[in-house]
């Protein structure tokens, strides 16, 4: 993949990232783990889909792995953009 592309997902990786970690701890522990998918655009506007998911780091009731992913499509998902923050127990956000 083009070097411009990629930095363009990561840059719009980032930025989903920094929304995603306002969410702390108490009030992700009721919904973990949880995740979406939705379409979107990159900050030089190309077609997205972003991922957000929140699971259980390690066991239930534990630190919270977030993980973003940005990709052009299903079939380029193993391409995309992935970057992984932690919440650990009881943060107001990610560290």
């Amino acid at each position: 993949m083009d070097a411009v592309i990629v930095e363009d997902m990561t840059q719009a990786a980032r930025e989903e990232m920094d929304r995603a970690c306002t969410l702390g701890w108490a009030q992700l522990n009721g919904c973990t783990p949880w995740g979406d998918v939705y379409e979107g655009f990159t900050p030089r506007g190309r077609r997205v889909l972003f991922e957000r998911s929140y699971l259980w780091a390690d066991e239930p009731g534990g630190d919270i792995l977030l993980e973003v992913t940005v990709y052009e499509s299903a079939a380029t998902y193993d391409e995309g953009v992935r970057l992984e923050r932690h919440i650990r127990q009881g943060a107001p956000g990610c560290d």
